[in-house]
């Protein structure tokens, strides 16, 4: 059995070799703590609008994943003043107030300035904002509006509609966003309504008056048709957030759980990889271990030891730092659009210990195959030169290698016609096989490319010994060109493939497009029909006005212009699954919560939405539905109430860059932590071949180099390798991306530019560089003045 004074002993002096190990885990900590705290925090947390009512009744459902995050179907004005009056009835009960909202939005210096979601007074109560200056409104043409405007009571504004800007007097002003209209214009003007809003009586008990809420409530819902609702108190009233913020809690939720797992994943890849390169460097110790008794498995303890000690301190650390950046994380997350703007970090101790346990485990995960390996060292290895053992290609390694980087270019150059929805993948899968079929072969490609690259640099002699040292240890090289192929060749093809699908995506829209220029929304969430009428004149309003209706489930529907009256077209797949044919008649509730009984005229294979209806119909029922964008005859640069008119180049351009930015953030942060990960093993291999070359450091000071030189000479191998690395990370994505244009440029039908955002690659090549060379000059300048002081170790392999 070793003593623990024996395994103490083993520990000691080691700690420049398990600094990476140490930092690995620590960052994979903070990943994880950070994560966990973020992922617990990321629930549904109770409306501010609603934070001064203590009970809720809401429309039945949750808004979520399964039904595309569609609002609940709504209440009509008659269910709603039939559950008003049973609710106000109730004892305990002071007011039950119909949140009803409608599209608004305040005209300030010209333009739309403000909330764009008008409610009637009364609901200001529910939140609660107070009344700061001036009155409630009281009649038609009033409106409180948010001080932090700057506009006065009294003063008139313009109010955007879904209409077209009608003409309001300031009655007062408010500490909440506002619009306020009277109670009576947004009954008239609001379409249904999903949530009312109950206050409570002093000196009631407020369970007693949830359980007669609650009974009310089911007594309504059998006198009147649509009146089912749930009564939510407490944190449960978190569940009537809006849809929006239920979709956008969700988009959080893919990023944090892709943190967090690639924050475990490649953690225990480089805490394994340190040690298996620790037990490659400590072969005769583990040697003389077993020469003087120790077993297989005390072999393997010694290793497990190293991990749990190594991990303990890690994930201590990596769960204060967690901890700590987590609220400047979620912070991040609410700027960047991955979190409501409610979202806040609630401190929590068991995310934290979790995280704590996850990174102990990851590093004895990541020891398990190193201590496997260790225990099979035989005594006889104590006596074994390993300068001169092995060679880095073995028969497999070269199979490997070629099958793999045959493989690659083979699927690179099949992915031109690949299917569009196998083009993404098909050009993933090249590129990863790139990779390894590169990363397998580097030591035989690698001596050719240094003598190349070298070239420019081996007059000094500080190049020569930069090359030469580059060419002699060829797995010393591989090792460290490795993370940085890996690195750049990842950056370049993830950023490549968004940046150049967007510009797939604009060439092809631009192309399809004949009209003249586009309209689109200057400041307002959409277009009113004053500015469509003002752009499309003297031509009728053709462009589709969108809704959500209600079957069995909510059903995404477009006005158009081209049906009437109660005519309604339904995509294939939608009749399919209800069983509906041409010629039925079918019930459908609208967004003021009215039923009204469509007649399918059609059934269409290829429809733009689920349910085609009349565009008046829509803008009937739906008061709010604003048109996203519009084809216009004018042309670009002319200015309406709420919108303008840009060219269809710079619309498809901006439409997409608008629906990339998420995806363009969630691809910036996969290639930083990514980035991050192996530049930190670009550092441990530095510190660790740094570490095991004393010998040749102490001949070069001992030949007359100056530890100066000797620095130079080691910071001059790294960042050439580096720069080897980088040079095959674009061989490896390049021809990918190309493929992959090919294919986008022949489903478009355009001309697809490659776009390659270089900046970003930039900066990815320089940070390699900076840290290999760094950690280089700073451990290689320790070590050689060091070196010539101390008795030097006998050579390992890591020298070679």
């Amino acid at each position: 059995m070793l003593s623990p004074s024996l395994l103490r002993s083993l520990l000691h002096g080691r700690w420049t070799g398990l600094a990476g190990t140490f930092v690995a885990l620590c960052l994979g900590t903070a990943v994880l703590t950070a994560s966990a705290l973020l992922l617990t925090s990321a629930g549904p947390r109770v409306p501010a609008r609603y934070a001064a009512a203590p009970l809720l009744v809401r429309t039945p459902g949750t808004p979520g994943d399964g039904n595309a995050f569609a609002e609940n179907r709504p209440w009509s004005a008659e269910t709603v003043e039939a559950l008003v009056r049973a609710l106000t009835s109730v004892p305990g009960v002071a007011a039950a107030v119909p949140d009803r909202a409608f599209y608004a939005q305040a005209v300030v210096r010209g333009g739309p300035a403000g909330a764009h979601e008008a409610r009637g007074w009364s609901t200001a109560a529910l939140a609660p904002h107070r009344l700061v200056a001036g009155r409630p409104p009281v009649r038609a043409g009033e409106v409180v509006l948010d001080r932090a405007l700057g506009l006065a009571p009294g003063s008139p504004v313009t109010l955007l509609t879904a209409g077209g800007p009608a003409p309001y007097t300031v009655s007062g002003l408010t500490d909440g966003p506002g619009p306020y209209v009277s109670d009576g214009e947004a009954a008239r003007l609001g379409g249904g309504v999903r949530v009312i809003g109950l206050l409570t009586r002093p000196g009631f008990d407020r369970a007693a008056v949830r359980a007669a809420v609650r009974a009310a409530v089911g007594d309504a819902a059998r006198r009147v048709a649509g009146g089912f609702g749930q009564v939510l108190a407490g944190p449960d009233r978190a569940a009537a957030e809006p849809a929006a913020d239920a979709r956008t809690r969700w988009i959080g939720m893919q990023v944090l759980t892709a943190m967090a797992l690639l924050g475990g994943f490649v953690s225990v890849f480089v805490v394994a990889s340190t040690f298996a390169f620790r037990v490659t460097q400590r072969r005769r110790e583990f040697g003389l271990l077993r020469a003087v008794g120790a077993t297989p498995r005390q072999v393997r303890l010694i290793v497990y030891g190293e991990a749990l000690a190594v991990g303990a301190a890690a994930a201590a650390a990596g769960a204060l730092l967690g901890a700590v950046v987590a609220p400047a994380v979620g912070g991040v997350l609410v700027a960047a659009g991955f979190e409501p703007a409610s979202f806040g970090v609630r401190p929590a101790p068991l995310p934290v210990a979790g995280a704590v346990a996850a990174g102990i485990a990851a590093g004895l995960l990541g020891a398990w195959s190193a201590s496997g390996r260790a225990a099979r060292v035989r005594p006889l290895e104590a006596l074994r030169d390993h300068a001169a053992g092995g060679t880095p290609m073995t028969r497999v390694r070269w199979v490997a290698g070629v099958v793999s980087l045959a493989g690659g270019l083979a699927l690179a150059a099949a992915s031109g016609s690949a299917a569009e929805d196998a083009l993404v993948n098909d050009v993933l899968l090249a590129a990863m096989a790139l990779i390894a079929g590169l990363t397998l072969l580097a030591p035989v490609v690698l001596p050719a490319l240094v003598r190349v690259l070298s070239w420019p640099i081996s007059r000094p002699a500080v190049g020569m010994l930069a090359a030469r040292s580059a060419m002699t240890a060829v797995r010393r090289t591989a090792a460290t060109a490795a993370p940085v192929l890996l690195t750049v060749g990842f950056a370049v093809l993830v950023t490549g493939m968004v940046r150049t699908t967007a510009a797939a995506y604009t060439a092809g829209r631009a192309a399809d497009v004949s009209a003249a220029a586009v309209l689109v929304p200057d400041g307002a969430p959409g277009l009113s029909d004053a500015a469509l009428t003002a752009a499309s004149a003297p031509a009728a309003i053709t462009a589709p006005l969108p809704t959500t209706v209600y079957g069995d489930r909510p059903l995404t529907a477009l006005g158009d212009g081209d049906l009437a009256g109660d005519d309604a077209a339904v995509a294939e797949w939608v009749a399919r699954d209800h069983g509906w044919r041409k010629g039925d008649v079918v019930p459908l509730t609208f967004e003021d919560g009215r039923a009204v009984r469509l007649r399918i005229a059609a059934v269409l294979p290829g429809a733009p939405a689920e349910v085609l209806v009349a565009r008046d119909t829509v803008r009937a029922h739906d008061p709010s539905a604003l048109t996203p964008e519009a084809y216009v005859s004018r042309p670009a640069g002319m200015v309406f109430p709420g919108a303008r008119t840009v060219s269809v180049a710079d619309r498809a351009a901006g439409d997409q860059a608008e629906e990339d930015r998420l995806v363009w953030l969630f691809t910036l942060l996969l290639v930083g932590v990514s980035a991050g990960y192996s530049g930190l093993a670009i550092v441990n291999t530095q510190v660790m071949a740094a570490s095991a070359r004393a010998r040749e450091f102490a001949v070069l000071r001992l030949s007359g180099a100056t530890r100066r030189q000797a620095t130079a000479a080691a910071a001059a191998e790294a960042a050439l390798v580096t720069g080897i690395g980088s040079l095959l990370g674009l061989a490896v994505a390049v021809p990918a991306l190309l493929a992959m244009r090919a294919g986008l440029a022949q489903k478009s039908g355009a001309d697809v530019p490659l776009v390659v955002p270089w900046p970003t690659v930039a900066a990815v090549v320089a940070a390699c560089l900076l840290l290999a060379a760094g950690a280089s000059a700073i451990v290689t300048g320790k070590t050689a003045f060091t070196s010539v002081r101390t008795p030097s170790r006998p050579s390992t392999c890591a020298d070679a």
